[in-house]
C-alpha cells in the first residue's frame, strides 16, 4: 500500500491532521490507530468518562514509576486507546492557555508559534456557542459549549466566594484575560461529547482519499537511509506495512510518539544500545523534558444537596438517565468540572500560576474498576481541586525494551523541585481560605479531606504528596526547538536529522501551557497540517 501521508495515532491532533490533509482531495492519507471505534455509549455521553477511566478496551492504562514526590506511590495514567485518543475519554474542558505561554514558545526560537500565530488557528477550528468575536471563531468543526445556566447552583456560590476573596468573576477563560473564577467551556454538541474524532475525523471519513485502519499497533518506522518511507504495524491479520510517498507523521501523544521514535532507533545512542535497539539517529532529547500538571482535591460534606444526591440513589440515576436519553440534557450532558478558575499564589506574579476545578460532587468511596463519577458518595459532597500551571519539575518517558507491546517507563517526577512544593503549599492554603469565605462557609458542614487535623506546613505537604496525581496533561517529550541538542523537532515539526518524518501532537510543546491541553493539541494538529501542506506544495 502506498499513500502520500501516513499518520500514526488518531487522537486529538491526529484526527485534525487527517481532516485537513485530505480536504483538497489532492493527497491520499492512511490514519493508523492502535485502538478501536469511539462509537460507544459511555464515550459519547459526556459524564460517561468515569466508565472509561479503567477500561482497557479504550484506555492504555499506563502506570508511572514509584515517585518520591507522591510519597512513593505509582500514579495511574489513563490515555486514550481509541479513535479520538484522550479527547474521547477526557473531561472536555476547553482551555487554550495564556498569551505568554505561546510567546515563550516563539522566544525559544520557534517562529510561527507565538500568540498572534496560534490565535487564528484556534478561531478557525471553533464554532463558539456565542458566535465569533475578537477571541473566538464560529462555523468551524469544533463546537464550544458554554455551561452557564446548566451547572449546579453551588457553582454560583463558589464564584461568589472567589469574588469575596478577591478573585474576580471571569465568564471566558479563553478571552482577553485568564485570571478569575467562572464556568468552564467544554467540547460538547447537542449533549454529546465532541471529541476530535467526532468533530474532525467523522466528516473526513466520507472522503475516498482517506483510509482509517483501527486495531493497528505501529511497531516501527521504516527507513531508506536517513529518510522515513513508511511504517509496519500489527493487527488482527498479522503484520502489515505501508509506504509514504511524502511523509510519516507521528501523532501518538506525549507517551506513544517518543516510544515509537525509540523503537525505530531514534533516541539516545547509549540508551538504545543497552536495550539491543539498532541506532538509526542519535537524538538525546527523545522522551526527555516531560512536563505535566499535578493536582488534588479538597473535599467537603455539605449542608445542602449536591450532585451526589441526584447521582447516588437508584431513583436519581433513573431520572437523570431518562432525561439524558430523551433530551440529551441534565447532569449527564455536562463535564463534572462545572466551575473553575485561575489564580496567583503570589500577588507579585504577572499571571496566574494555579488552576481551580469546582465539582458539585465527591467520590471518597470509589467503586472498584471505575472512576466513581456516576456513583458518588452517599452524602452531600463538594470537591474543589487544584493543579499547577507551570511546574518546574521535569520527568521522562522511555522504552523498557524493544517490544512495542511493553508499556514505556514513565518517570513523572511530581513535585521534583522545591518551587513546585512551595507553590502547592500556598495553593492549598488558598483553598482553606476559600472554604472559610461566604457564601461557601455557611454551606459547608465539614472538611473531609484532608480534614481539620492537618494544619502544619509539614502535614499539608505530606497530605498533598499522598493524595496528588496527574491531571492528565503530559507534554514536551519530543519538544520543538531550533537546536537538536535541546529538542527533537524543528519549528516546522520535522524530526532533526531525519527526512520525511514529523511529530505533530502535544509532545512537541516547548513548554507546558497554563490549563487543559486538549485544545492546544488540536491546535498543533491544525497548524501542523498547514506546515505540511505548505512544504508539499513548495
Amino acid at each position: 500500500m502506498e499513500f502520500d501521508f501516513i499518520i500514526v495515532g488518531a487522537g486529538s491532533a491526529g484526527c485534525v491532521l487527517a481532516n485537513r490533509l485530505t480536504e483538497s482531495g489532492k493527497y491520499t492519507v492512511l490514519l493508523l490507530e492502535a485502538g478501536g471505534t469511539d462509537k460507544r455509549f459511555f464515550i459519547q455521553m459526556p459524564l460517561g468518562y468515569g466508565k472509561t477511566f479503567y477500561d482497557p478496551k479504550v484506555n492504555w492504562l499506563y502506570r508511572a514509576e514509584a515517585d518520591s514526590g507522591l510519597n512513593g506511590q505509582e500514579d495511574h495514567w489513563p490515555r486514550g486507546r481509541v479513535l479520538g485518543g484522550s479527547s474521547s475519554i477526557n473531561a472536555m474542558v476547553y482551555i487554550r492557555g495564556q498569551r505568554a505561554d505561546y510567546e515563550s514558545w516563539k522566544d525559544a526560537g520557534n517562529p510561527g508559534w507565538g500568540w498572534d500565530d496560534v490565535l487564528p488557528a484556534y478561531k478557525a477550528m471553533e464554532d463558539f456557542e456565542h458566535g465569533a468575536n475578537a477571541f473566538h471563531g464560529a462555523g468551524g468543526p469544533l463546537h464550544i459549549t458554554d455551561q452557564t445556566g446548566k451547572v449546579h447552583p453551588l457553582t454560583l456560590d463558589y464564584i461568589k466566594a472567589c469574588e469575596a476573596l478577591g478573585l474576580p468573576h471571569n465568564p471566558d477563560f479563553n478571552g482577553e484575560n485568564q485570571e478569575g473564577a467562572g464556568i468552564y467551556h467544554v467540547t460538547t454538541r447537542g449533549g454529546l461529547r465532541l471529541s476530535s474524532a467526532r468533530a474532525f475525523l467523522d466528516p473526513a471519513r466520507r472522503r475516498l482519499n482517506l483510509k482509517v485502519q483501527t486495531s493497528a499497533l505501529v511497531e516501527q518506522i521504516d527507513f531508506e537511509g536517513q529518510r522515513a518511507i513508511g511504517v509496519t504495524w500489527s493487527g488482527f491479520d498479522g503484520r502489515s506495512s505501508a509506504r509514504a510517498r511524502r511523509e510519516v507523521i507521528l501523532a501518538g501523544g506525549a507517551v506513544n510518539s517518543p516510544q515509537l521514535l525509540e523503537l525505530s532507533g531514534i533516541g539516545s545512542t547509549e540508551r538504545l544500545r543497552a536495550l539491543g535497539i539498532s541506532v538509526r539517529h542519535h537524538s538525546s532529547q527523545v522522551g526527555e523534558n516531560l512536563e505535566d500538571h499535578v493536582g488534588l482535591n479538597y473535599t467537603y460534606r455539605m449542608k445542602v444537596p449536591t450532585m451526589n444526591d441526584r447521582l447516588r440513589p437508584w431513583w436519581g440515576k433513573l431520572l437523570v438517565g431518562i432525561e439524558y436519553l430523551l433530551f440529551q440534557t441534565g447532569p449527564l450532558s455536562l463535564s463534572i468540572n462545572h466551575g473553575g478558575g485561575f489564580f496567583k499564589t503570589n500577588p507579585s506574579y504577572e499571571r496566574p500560576n494555579m488552576q481551580l476545578y469546582m465539582q458539585a460532587f465527591s467520590t471518597l468511596k470509589p467503586k472498584p474498576g471505575e472512576r466513581p463519577i456516576l456513583t458518588p458518595d452517599p452524602f452531600s459532597g463538594l470537591s474543589i481541586g487544584l493543579s499547577n500551571c507551570r511546574p518546574t519539575s521535569r520527568g521522562s518517558i522511555h522504552v523498557r525494551s524493544a517490544d512495542p507491546r511493553q508499556h514505556p517507563r514513565i518517570w513523572a517526577n511530581a513535585y521534583g523541585t522545591e518551587h513546585d512544593v512551595e507553590e502547592m503549599l500556598a495553593a492549598v492554603k488558598f483553598l482553606r481560605r476559600l472554604a472559610e469565605t461566604e457564601p461557601l462557609k455557611s454551606l459547608i458542614a465539614e472538611e473531609l479531606r484532608p480534614g481539620p487535623q492537618v494544619q502544619t506546613n509539614a502535614e499539608l505537604i505530606h497530605d498533598f504528596k499522598q493524595r496528588s496525581g496527574t491531571v492528565y496533561h503530559p507534554s514536551c517529550t519530543c519538544r520543538m526547538g531550533p537546536d537538536p541538542a535541546t529538542s527533537v523537532v524543528d519549528p516546522r515539526l520535522r524530526v532533526h536529522g531525519i527526512a520525511g518524518l514529523r511529530v505533530c501532537d502535544a509532545s512537541v510543546f516547548p513548554n507546558l501551557i497554563a490549563g487543559n491541553t486538549n485544545a492546544p493539541a488540536m491546535m498543533v494538529g491544525w497548524k501542523g497540517a498547514e506546515l505540511i501542506l505548505e512544504d508539499a506544495s513548495a
